[in-house]
């Protein structure tokens, strides 16, 4: 019975309770075929991916090769189906259909979705493929005032300048680059022209991000760009003070997948920024384009080569593979008349590829810079590159620390005693909280994995003995904490202002008192006493998805010594761009060569329904 394997599988840890209650919810026992594929089709949910395609239902595919016997079990339970034959049984099913009546489950174009992700899919093909007449602007004045916030060279593109430009003659824009593009300078000098092309209209200008770490960040970053462009007092009071989440910014209802602001209740904004969008999902997305009302504009930036969402999907990504295709031909020449610059053709079919744009030029890392190139290799999948800089010991600001034996671990700890010794220097000196806050936070431990010797927990517990035993740190009671931890808040309590990722510093007041202080996106500090903090860890060591937002002037990134499935080359150029000026990495050749090697893979139907036009209804 096809009941007795999906319980064999769920003991053997190969797909969740939720995915094995799901399929006997909506299968009966004289529907095996549809039970195999609904759990499986919920455990790729479960992993990130959006769609289940028929052409990967095959014996060797399913839990994912782990367990082949089972899988042969199951196949033979459920009728051993070709693909012909899976689309028949789906389909004959009342729990499937393809869209246009509402159920559980829905298979189109051979992709098997559950309902929502299928609406959610539909909605955002539809949104980016949609033809929006150019925004209102004489063609001249628009090109003044580029000129004015982007001068330079005209032999070389300035990328940043066609940036500006397709933002402001497109109501929908995605700005991707990595690392010291300059994205968000961009957007500081595309606000200031927007303002000087509005002739005094007063524009609701709203930031987001998907974090409360990330928009803290945009509010800091964007505020300094800013204020190097020298606008009157005026200017900058019609321009948004503070980056909220994109949780907060739709209203969402707690314990509720509810927001405040929908199709039927959106926004009150003209121009939308939002940040880190490569974390953004494919449910929040939909519910964010949902939102936008008709007249508003949108702008994403992100980097594409970074992590996906730990939800599902990978938006920012499947959309930016047509930047490759180039600008169409109307495009092009109208970006020449605003720019100056000739750009290369392109091909002239997708929509969606005259919205985008690519920075190009790092500001930040220079051709002698081991972390840029070393993050160059690791996008361009080229292992043996990466670990020839890496060996070579070469590069000034990149360490390389193979993890053979136990001395190696070991240059670790010490490596973090040395890291985080002038923050903790300066807790004992009772130093104002900023400046313990900003010594904390040019050192940071990225891990791969959450639990073992190499993941979060157990090196957070190695850490802070080590630091203990070189006398920086005295451990007090567990319960109460000490002077000098860093905690990071792992569930959102807006009523202190404090969210999921945002980390602060332990610090005693008097012989009763400890408070954990925070830093705010206008330079000040929020204490907070411990006794009301949510619930948190301690930070000296952090995953590589949490630091996604954040940069620090040294960066050291532990990999486990042996291959794990969450190792990808995403991952390991997330963690590498994390890294300001310094990078210290501990890994075996053997890992650092998977990682580059695996892609991270999301399957969805987003980049076909974006190339073939997305369907004119969404049921």
């Amino acid at each position: 019975m096809m009941e007795a394997i999906l319980a064999e599988a769920q003991r053997l840890r190969l797909w969740r309770p939720l995915d094995v209650q799901f399929a006997l919810m909506l299968a009966t026992p004289a529907e095996p075929a549809l039970m195999l594929a609904s759990a499986w089709l919920s455990a790729d949910a479960g992993a990130g991916h959006v769609c289940l395609p028929l052409a990967l239902l095959t014996p060797e595919r399913l839990f994912d090769g782990r367990m082949p016997p089972l899988a042969q079990q199951a196949w033979l339970q459920a009728g051993s189906p070709s693909q012909e034959d899976w689309q028949q049984r789906l389909l004959a099913s009342p729990a499937v259909s393809d869209g246009s009546r509402p159920t559980p489950l829905v298979l189109d174009n051979q992709r098997l979705y559950l309902q929502r992700m299928w609406r959610y899919e539909c909605a955002v093909a539809q949104f980016f493929n949609r033809a929006r007449p150019p925004v209102d602007g004489e063609e001249a004045r628009i090109a003044a005032v580029l000129a004015r916030y982007f001068p330079g060279d005209d032999a070389v593109i300035d990328w940043q300048k066609i940036a500006a430009a397709v933002a402001i003659t497109h109501p929908v824009a995605l700005i991707s680059g990595g690392p010291g593009t300059g994205k968000t300078s961009t957007v500081a000098k595309l606000l200031a022209a927007l303002l000087q092309l509005s002739d005094g209209r007063r524009l609701r200008i709203l930031m987001a991000a998907p974090t409360g770490k990330a928009a803290a960040r945009l509010s800091e970053s964007l505020s300094l760009a800013l204020q190097r462009l020298g606008l009157d007092e005026e200017q900058k009071q019609r321009l948004p003070r503070e980056a909220i989440t994109l949780h907060r910014l739709l209203g969402a209802q707690p314990n509720s997948q509810r927001m405040r602001y929908h199709r039927g209740n959106p926004l009150h904004v003209d121009i939308l920024i939002i940040d880190e969008a490569s974390m953004v999902d494919l449910p929040m997305m939909a519910n964010v384009i949902a939102a936008l009302p008709s007249q508003a504009r949108v702008i994403f930036l992100g980097d594409r080569c970074q992590l996906s969402s730990v939800e599902a999907g990978a938006v920012l990504g499947d959309i930016c593979q047509f930047a490759e295709a180039g600008y169409s031909p109307a495009q092009r020449a109208q970006l020449a008349r605003l720019t100056g610059f000739t750009l290369p053709a392109g091909c002239d079919g997708y929509g969606v590829a005259d919205s985008l744009c690519l920075l190009r030029k790092s500001y930040r890392f220079d051709e002698g810079s081991g972390i840029g190139r070393l993050a160059n290799a690791i996008n361009a999948g080229d292992g043996k590159g990466a670990l020839g800089l890496l060996k070579a010991g070469t590069a000034a600001d990149v360490d390389y620390t193979p993890l053979r034996e136990a001395a190696d671990y070991q240059r670790l700890l010490d490596d973090c005693v040395s890291g985080y010794w002038d923050y903790l220097q300066r807790v004992r000196d009772q130093d104002a909280p900023a400046a313990i806050l900003d010594a904390f936070n040019r050192f940071r431990l990225l891990c791969a994995l959450r639990e073992g010797p190499f993941g979060v927990a157990g090196l957070n517990d190695r850490i802070e003995q080590a630091l203990s035993r070189a006398g920086l740190l005295t451990l007090g009671n567990a319960g109460r904490g000490y002077a000098g931890r860093p905690v990071m808040i792992v569930r959102n309590a807006p009523s202190l202002g404090l969210y999921n990722g945002d980390i602060g510093i332990l610090l005693r007041e008097d012989e009763q008192t400890l408070r954990v202080h925070f830093s705010l996106p206008d330079g000040g500090i929020r204490a907070v006493p411990l006794s009301r903090l949510p619930e948190h860890e301690t930070a000296f060591a952090m995953t590589v998805h949490k630091s996604q937002g954040s940069e620090f002037q040294h960066t050291a990134l532990v990999l486990p010594n042996q291959i794990v499935p969450v190792l990808t080359r995403e991952l390991l150029y997330t963690a590498v761009t994390r890294a300001r000026a310094r990078l210290s990495l501990y890994a075996t050749d053997e890992v650092v060569q998977y990682a580059i090697a695996t892609r991270t893979q999301r399957r969805s139907g987003l980049i076909e329904r974006l190339a073939a036009g997305a369907p004119s209804d969404v049921r």
